[in-house]
């Protein structure tokens, strides 16, 4: 079986729960409450599914200046991978309260930078798992470790000296650098998060709602395809990347281009939390 590589629909995820391949992995987060996603998985999650933490699990806190979710080094996000059950040859479908972008869609792409073939997001997370009478469970599942050894491609991260050297020596007017945040904090109107409001300079705003049907499923890869290769024009997926507060929420857009079938965006992982860390850094303000 090639596996699910992008997203998988609740109906036939419930039909493979038993498959001894599969691992599904509640990554539900709240920012403003940190222990949220442990509790409602300790109380009803999908049948079989282990927990991954967006703070402790999937970011490494303890670097700084790194942004609010610094990536985990590989070394680390294996030996997480490793205690989960997942080992390179797992199916593993992550999930979390509904549209995939806390923070499912950053395991998504914390394994594609392994090289993990096999990884989906449940479309449309546990709301659209319950909203179709599917079982939830308040048991845990005990699995037996596994060995997951891996190094990250780190030909799809950008840095804020990365990003700082692409605004000194510019790159024409094509837009590079998309902000998955809503249009109040990339603006600099309402900025709810973090200590300073406003943008990167040369970023344009397209929120990772963009990507959504109204019940929290991905559009069409048609429709998904159509906006993004406006972005693009003429240059290759991989001259993009795309960024957030802390580099969660952004992964939702790489999701959803290649869903689409534009593989290769990069991720500006350190993002707006990271990038203002320098004082130094230029801050826009407005839409543009």
């Amino acid at each position: 079986m090639s596996g699910w590589k992008t997203i998988v629909a609740a109906e036939t995820l419930a039909i493979a729960l038993q498959r001894p391949d599969l691992v599904v992995v509640d990554c539900r987060h709240r920012i403003n409450d940190p222990g949220f996603g442990q509790s409602a998985w300790v109380s009803n999650h999908i049948p079989g599914a282990v927990f991954a933490h967006l703070d402790r699990d999937l970011s490494d806190t303890s670097r700084v200046g790194a942004g609010r979710h610094p990536l985990p080094s590989a070394d680390r996000l294996c030996a997480t991978l490793g205690r989960l059950g997942i080992d390179p040859e797992t199916q593993v479908v992550a999930y979390d309260e509904r549209d995939g972008a806390m923070a499912a869609a950053r395991l998504w792409f914390l394994l594609r930078l392994l090289g993990h073939r096999k990884v989906a997001v449940l479309d449309g997370g546990l709301a659209r798992w319950s909203s179709q009478g599917l079982p939830t469970s308040s048991q845990p599942r005990m699995r037996p470790g596994k060995t997951y050894r891996g190094r990250y491609d780190d030909s799809r991260l950008l840095d804020s000296i990365d990003v700082a050297d692409r605004i000194q020596y510019g790159l024409g007017e094509a837009p590079w650098l998309i902000d998955a945040r809503s249009p109040e904090r990339f603006s600099g109107e309402n900025e709810t998060i973090d200590r300073v409001a406003g943008h990167v300079p040369g970023a344009i705003n397209r929120p990772y709602t963009a990507n959504l049907q109204a019940d929290g499923r991905l559009r069409s890869p048609v429709e998904l395809a159509s906006e993004f290769r406006a972005l693009l024009g003429d240059r290759e997926p991989s001259e993009l990347a795309v960024m957030c507060g802390s580099g969660v929420t952004a992964c939702h857009h790489l999701l959803a281009m290649e869903r689409a079938g534009l593989e290769g965006g990069k991720l500006f992982a350190e993002s707006w939390s990271g990038w203002i860390s320098d004082a130094s850094r230029p801050v826009a303000i407005g839409t543009v």
